[in-house]
């Protein structure tokens, strides 16, 4: 069983079982043919849709899907991760930053990113240097500069924070 959503509002059930599909426990009857590289021809009731997936995110299971010229976000959480959702754990796979604590102390030499630059996880933002070699630091998930603690030539103590994300 899929749960879909549609545009961060409307809300599907879908299941297959033995190539017979339904949506909201009601049986679903179409028509679905792949073209080629993301495109679909679709037969729902007698009509015909074209579509296409404009952006697809394995990992997080969001798609941009275009049907006819109309573009929708869907996102999609199969049993496993709405039973984690029920839980209250976040199966996501995007890490989003808090701040960054020094891993050892020693002295800033230099930072590559200001208040209000976007890191992704594994942007180099500053280089720390510790007995006597340059740590480049990176980020350990996807955020926004909020605020720079430190200046270049600053000594820094183990765990102190350097830089805080939103």
């Amino acid at each position: 069983m899929l749960k879909v959503i549609i545009n961060e509002q409307q809300a599907f059930e879908v299941e297959t079982k033995n190539e017979t599909t339904t949506l909201n426990g009601q049986p679903f009857a179409w028509d679905l043919v792949a073209l080629d590289n993301g495109h679909f021809h679709i037969i729902k009731d007698d009509r015909s849709f074209n579509a296409e997936v404009v952006e697809a995110n394995y990992a997080d299971k969001s798609f941009k899907v275009k049907v006819n010229e109309t573009i929708y976000n869907v996102a999609a959480k199969d049993r496993f991760d709405l039973l984690l959702e029920q839980m209250g754990i976040n199966n996501s796979t995007k890490n989003k930053v808090n701040n960054l604590k020094a891993p050892m102390p020693g002295l800033i030499w230099d930072i590559k990113v200001q208040v209000g630059d976007v890191v992704k996880s594994g942007d180099v933002v500053l280089v720390l240097v510790a007995m006597k070699m340059e740590n480049a630091l990176k980020s350990s998930g996807d955020g926004v500069v909020k605020s720079i603690k430190v200046n270049k030539g600053d000594s820094v103590d183990k765990n102190q924070v350097l830089i805080e994300f939103e």
